[in-house]
């Protein structure tokens, strides 16, 4: 399964923390890529510092104008999964989302424009009452995949987690 995140809009200041964790958690859970607009430029730096540390080949584009990326993915009938509150529950439509082959899901920063609503093939809510869109993210991908995006080992990474009961133990694979 490809997948792709599009981060639309970013509130001054608050939002580059924000999304950067939106970048982070599609990273970790699995997407290939995220597009971004209205960011500031030192995120997709941070992104690949990840990729070089940890490995990976995650990818960050930065684009002018959401709506022209929207239209063309549903020409390449990728299916696009908008996460919003007001949407399906995840509980019931989380099987339909693993069997597609290609999604790009919408993570708006702002109050999303209705335009969005109406390109998604899907508007998924995580829970009807306010949240995080970086925990609905999460989960979101977590569902689709069913933790799969966890048994991933990068080859390129240079450092490595080991598992442990406790304590820490990183392995640098650069030694």
């Amino acid at each position: 399964m490809m997948i792709e995140v599009l981060r639309i809009g970013q509130r001054l200041v608050r939002d580059d923390r924000v999304t950067t964790h939106v970048a982070l958690v599609s990273r970790a859970f699995g997407a290939s890529r995220i597009y971004m607009n209205e960011v500031n430029p030192e995120i997709k730096e941070t992104i690949y510092k990840v990729n070089k540390t940890w490995g990976g080949k995650f990818k960050i584009e930065f684009i002018e104008d959401w709506r022209k990326l929207l239209k063309s993915k549903k020409k390449e009938s990728v299916k696009i999964v908008h996460l919003t509150m007001y949407g399906e529950g995840i509980n019931h439509i989380q099987k339909k989302l693993a069997d597609e082959k290609e999604i790009l899901i919408v993570v708006g920063a702002e109050k999303v424009p209705r335009e969005v609503y109406d390109y998604a093939d899907y508007n998924v809510a995580v829970g009807n009452q306010p949240h995080s869109e970086i925990s609905a993210l999460a989960i979101v991908l977590d569902r689709i995949q069913q933790g799969r995006q966890f048994d991933v080992k990068y080859d390129n990474a240079r450092l490595e987690i080991i598992p442990s009961e406790k304590g820490k133990n990183v392995r640098d694979k650069s030694d």
